[in-house]
Formats: C-alpha cells, sequence, structure tokens
C-alpha cells in the first residue's frame, strides 16, 4: 500500500525561529539607520520570504524595493552567523518526526525561507530523520502561497494527493494548501493565532503535535 506523505512548513510549525529572525531583521534595520522592531511586530512580519519581512520591518516611506535590496545582505549576514543562538524545535516535534519516520511515511520540508537556511537548520535539528525533500525559497520559484513548491514534493515523491497531509502554522500556510489541494493540519504553537487559522476551515487544528500521528493515512 502507497505509505502517505507529510510537508511540514518550517518557520512557525517545526521549529520556533521567531528570536533569530528578529535579531536579524533588526541588525539589518540598523545596518541602515532605520528604527528597529520588537518581536512581537516581527512576528506578525514573518512567513512571505525574506523580502516581504523585510519590506514590512522598513518604517513608512521606506517599503521599497531598492529600501530592501539595501538592507538584505546586513540581514543575511548577521542571520546565516545566527541561526541556531535561539531557535529551538518545538516540544514534540522531534518525536513526531521520529513515530511517522518509523511508519514509513514520507516526510518532507516546504519552507519560504531561503534554501541553504533551510537545509542548515533541518539537518542541525534533524539530524536523524531521512526527509524525501527539503525546499526553501529559491531563485526563479513562486514562494508560498502559491502551490508550485507542494507540487514539486508531491511529484518528486509520486504520492497520490489524498494521501498527502500539510502542516502548518499560518494564514500562507493553509492557502498554500488548498492551492495545491491537499489536506492541511492548522497547528497552533506557531506565529499565528488559533482564530485566524480556523477562519480557513482547515482539515484539521491542533495544540498537540502528537495527534498528527493520527491524521496520516
Amino acid at each position: 500500500m502507497e505509505e502517505g506523505l507529510v510537508i511540514f512548513d518550517l518557520d512557525g510549525t517545526l521549529l520556533d525561529t521567531i528570536s533569530d529572525l528578529a535579531a536579524a531583521a533588526n541588525a539589518a534595520l540598523k545596518a541602515l539607520g532605520f528604527p528597529v522592531r520588537t518581536q512581537e511586530e516581527c512576528q506578525q512580519f514573518v512567513g512571505n520570504g525574506v523580502n516581504k519581512l523585510l519590506e514590512r520591518a522598513l518604517p513608512e516611506g521606506h517599503k521599497t524595493a531598492q529600501d530592501v535590496e539595501k538592507i538584505r545582505p546586513a540581514f543575511f549576514e548577521y542571520y546565516d552567523n545566527h541561526l541556531t543562538d535561539f531557535t529551538r524545535p518545538y516540544a514534540g516535534l522531534p518525536q513526531l518526526l521520529e513515530s511517522l519516520q518509523k511508519r514509513g511515511i514520507k516526510l518532507a520540508v516546504a519552507s519560504n525561507k531561503y534554501q541553504s537556511a533551510t537545509e542548515r537548520l533541518v539537518k542541525h535539528f534533524f539530524p536523524n530523520i531521512t526527509f524525501a525533500a527539503v525546499l526553501g525559497q529559491r531563485e526563479g520559484i513562486p514562494v508560498k502561497p502559491d502551490p508550485t513548491i507542494v507540487d514539486e514534493i508531491v511529484e518528486l515523491t509520486g504520492t497520490p494527493r489524498e494521501k498527502v497531509l500539510y502542516v502548518g502554522d499560518s494564514d500562507v500556510d493553509m492557502q498554500t494548501a488548498k492551492n495545491a489541494g491537499v489536506r492541511v493540519c492548522a497547528v497552533t504553537w506557531g506565529f499565528r493565532t488559533r482564530e485566524l487559522l480556523a477562519s480557513y476551515q482547515p482539515d484539521f487544528i491542533t495544540d498537540d503535535p502528537r495527534e498528527i500521528a493520527d491524521m496520516v493515512y
């Protein structure tokens, strides 16, 4: 029987990355003399890739492509050197991945974080897990909620869509799964509220990673 596939978002779903992302965004803002943002503000800015994070973090009047390009190098320089300072897996996630792997369920990551950081974080925090694909934001590939990244993983693994479960913590993730025509589980421990997630009518919504194991078939 064809085993299922679980595709996980990264930031806010597998890993609590907000402290390091906020620090990198503020390092970039400071480098160009812009005011810094609180971690709470940054939590609302993430989810659509680095450019959108920086655009949202910039002050009014500076949310331009030109200013984003100016502060991008400082963001990458800081984040590449500090991406595991405070980042940690959410409680229960390593155990969930191990249990799914033991069952023969295929696992993958689909993130809007740039590819090199996505790969480094997954390798660092989940060294014992074999992922069928670890895909981040890459040149020429549209970011989520465009379904391209999910379509790519589904095709790569040869999994029927009815056996795919997408797991994410944001409105972007809910839209991505819908656009890709796969079932979706919203998790409440990430960067968005339960109320917002529920408004997208996901197939499942959970506060406990252990429940995800029962959603896969």
